[in-house]
């Protein structure tokens, strides 16, 4: 089922299965977290675990620290690799950046057993406030995300 949240004036795009939730590594994304990480993050966990359990009947069985730990990555790794396309033109290096890129903007979470990676997440979760600092404070003025 997809979901666009609107928080904080911003439009977050978001897929609910059973088990699992995608969220959309867009320009709305990095404009909802403007600096404001912390409180952001927990509205966004908080909105989709309220409606995964309205819709399911169930909680989603992730916690919100793993939940926050894993969209940061991979949406630091997005900004990483635009960064990187921007800077580096050589082309063959660019279509690779590209393949990945691709993966880090659909976050994918899955509670255990659907998800082969959430034991790295959960065990990452105890360095939320460390792996929050990775981003920069304002991610959408670096106009490196167009959609």
């Amino acid at each position: 089922m997809n979901k666009v949240y609107e928080l904080e004036n911003c439009k977050i795009k978001v897929h609910l299965e059973p088990k699992l939730i995608r969220v959309y590594s867009n320009a709305e994304l990095w404009r909802f977290f403007d600096g404001k990480l912390n409180s952001r993050f927990n509205l966004l966990t908080e909105t989709i675990k309220t409606n995964y359990r309205n819709h399911f009947g169930v909680d989603l069985n992730i916690t919100n620290d793993s939940l926050i730990v894993e969209i940061v990555v991979h949406v630091y790794c997005d900004y990483i690799g635009l960064g990187f396309n921007r800077f580096i033109k050589i082309r063959w290096i660019q279509k690779l950046v590209g393949k990945l890129l691709k993966r880090a903007e659909i976050v994918d979470c899955g509670e255990k057993g659907v998800d082969s990676n959430r034991w790295l997440w959960d065990f990452l979760s105890k360095y939320k406030a460390q792996i929050l600092k990775l981003l920069p404070k304002n991610l959408n003025k670096t106009s490196l995300k167009k959609h």
